[in-house]
């Protein structure tokens, strides 16, 4: 036996808030089916534009999508490992026979790098020494632009629109630049990866000084010390493990940004990768394609373990730990 509720009368405010409640819920499902229209509406302009003007016939080329994937298919298990590590090809054409380079990839004389591993040392090298650079460059230039610790309103507008100027262009739009200037190589890589850096860690670092505690700076200043000395004692020893934690998540942006470039002609394990794609050897390109997966989940593996470490350590240093 059920019983029946009356129905609940509103009052006249309820029924006022109710109203109010169905508009905004019309409201929000106009805009949602509104946004999804014209989303579709865009893509779909989007696609025939590609296919009309700029990709050379996309919808004509989609059904041979997956003929390059199934051409990746090693002729046997092996095949990949003998590419990744310089093994001579057993097979007639040769088309996994290495030419060992003369004492390039040698270490002390004797021990010998594979080709691949060589490049993909060669890509972290790159994206170390510009992280490094950038986070200098950047350490230096964070607290110019801070407004609690730069008075100068023409100094902070100046070092904030440099830093903006810094971070954007792409680094492969940077590189392509130096590339014409410097010829190919690492050294182009490294500066436009170094340029973006600079940029991009050099925003992060002011916005963190322009949170942090003001207070050991003013009994430093109470104190007699300078600019300097407020900055180096007083701001430094908060901001610098969350400095780090964002210098180590740059690291990793940088690995695949030197990746990049390297396909464009800056060196690493990027020009390998293109010229086996273009020269039609699947195996080494799948061959690059495990070494370089590996490399990045290691990379942001051992990454997230240090800022974990360093972060958690600050925490417990100043009291946030238990």
């Amino acid at each position: 036996m059920t019983i029946a509720h009356p129905p609940v009368q509103l009052s006249a405010e309820g029924r006022i808030a109710e109203r109010h409640w169905q508009e905004m819920l019309f409201k929000r499902r106009l805009y949602t089916w509104g946004g999804a229209v014209a989303l579709m509406a865009v893509l779909a302009a989007s696609l025939w534009f590609a296919n009309e003007t700029n990709a050379g016939k996309f919808f004509d080329r989609l059904p041979h999508f997956f003929d390059f994937i199934g051409d990746l298919i090693p002729r046997d298990g092996f095949e990949i490992w003998r590419a990744m590590f310089d093994l001579p090809s057993p097979y007639a054409d040769g088309s996994l026979k290495f030419d060992y380079p003369e004492g390039r990839h040698y270490i002390a004389g004797s021990f010998y790098i594979p080709e691949y591993v060589y490049k993909m040392l060669e890509t972290i090298n790159i994206a170390l020494v510009a992280t490094l650079i950038g986070f200098a460059f950047g350490f230096v230039l964070c607290f110019l632009a801070a407004s609690n610790l730069t008075t100068r309103r023409w100094l902070r507008f100046f070092v904030r629109r440099f830093m903006e100027i810094l971070r954007a262009f792409p680094e492969i739009v940077i590189a392509g630049f130096f590339l014409a200037i410097l010829s190919l190589g690492p050294i182009p890589a490294i500066i436009a990866v170094a340029i973006h850096t600079i940029g991009a860690l050099g925003k992060m670092f002011f916005e963190v000084v322009e949170n942090a505690d003001m207070r050991p700076e003013e009994g430093l200043r109470a104190a007699g010390g300078n600019w300097v000395e407020r900055v180096w004692f007083g701001i430094v020893p908060q901001v610098m493990p969350n400095f780090l934690s964002y210098a180590l998540l740059r690291f990793e942006i940088n690995v695949r940004a030197s990746t990049i470039i390297g396909a464009v002609g800056g060196g690493g394990i990027g020009e390998s990768l293109r010229l086996s794609i273009s020269q039609g050897h699947e195996a080494k390109t799948l061959a690059i394609i495990i070494l370089l997966f590996a490399t990045i989940v290691a990379v942001d593996q051992l990454s997230a373990h240090l800022r974990k470490r360093i972060v958690g350590n600050q925490a417990f240093a100043f009291g946030g730990g238990e």
